[in-house]
């Protein structure tokens, strides 16, 4: 506004300037441009000032929009790995995890997963993210809403190796996993459920919550079909409220998870969002 002004005057005076001196010219424009000044009723200063101000304003909203984003911890650890309800939460709910992700079958269960409205967690290991089309399918899925969890590199058992073997075996994967999803994972599962002191302390430094499982079948010879994997996985007696359920990225699995998810909520359980897990900060 201030620029057009003084344009359209100065073109105003410059017509007049042929009666007048060079001084008087120039005493003209610089009025004209105090009075523009004015017309804006601050200076340039006092513009930027604004302009700070607004954007303070966005950022504050953009603030109070994340946090009000960060999903209410409705679920903590307890004994046998099982989950308690925090408050008022549903205590028949059960987590769903899917280990050595994304081997052949990850993608098409996150698919079925996501078609079924159940969350879950896809735990990787390290030498399935080796090539782009592999980390292609791990943004896929976590594209899709699914918490992404951290199983080593080389499936390796962490008690029968060295620390500095160890940090290898969980930080490059979570290294990777950054690389490809912006972020790092929230949780661990140690191959074999075996953990040493020092993964341990490790996995909390790194910020990720130490879990394994409740109940799983799925590497037992008698349950590499679906009928009967998902008839296990359903009616046991380890299934309870707030079991950790253990699967896989297999093909027997992936082929019965539709069934172990409505065998589940036939049986009136719900499903554990990962991101209401107390012990991780989204």
């Amino acid at each position: 506004m201030k620029k057009q002004l003084v344009y359209i005057i100065t073109a105003l005076v410059l017509l007049l300037s042929a009666c007048a001196g060079d001084g008087e010219k120039e005493t003209t424009i610089k009025e004209i441009e105090d009075a523009a000044t004015t017309e804006n009723g601050a200076g340039d200063d006092n513009a930027v000032d604004e302009e700070e101000t607004e954007d303070d304003e966005v950022e504050d909203e953009s603030e109070e929009i994340v946090e009000d984003e960060v999903a209410e911890k409705l679920y903590e650890l307890g004994a046998a790995w099982y989950f308690k309800p925090i408050g008022d939460a549903n205590p028949k709910a059960v987590l769903l995890t899917i280990d050595d992700a994304p081997d052949k079958r990850s993608l098409d269960m996150a698919k079925t997963l996501k078609e079924l409205d159940a969350p879950a967690i896809f735990f990787v290991n390290g030498h399935f993210i080796d090539t782009d089309e592999e980390k292609a399918v791990l943004k896929e899925i976590h594209d899709m809403g699914f918490a992404i969890g951290n199983h080593t590199k080389t499936h390796a058992n962490l008690q029968q190796i060295s620390e500095a073997e160890q940090e290898e075996e969980i930080i490059s994967v979570s290294d990777t996993v950054e690389e490809v999803i912006g972020e790092r994972p929230l949780f661990f599962r140690a191959p074999f459920g075996q953990n040493t002191d020092f993964s341990r302390e490790l996995v909390q430094n790194d910020g990720m919550l130490l879990m394994n499982w409740s109940y799983g079948y799925d590497w037992e010879k008698q349950y590499m079909e679906a009928g009967p994997l998902a008839d296990i996985m359903v009616n046991n007696d380890f299934l309870r409220d707030g079991a950790n359920l253990l699967m896989h990225d297999r093909e027997w699995t992936a082929d019965a998870l539709k069934d172990i998810v409505e065998g589940l909520r036939g049986k009136g359980y719900d499903f554990i969002d990962p991101a209401t897990i107390q012990g991780v900060e989204q």
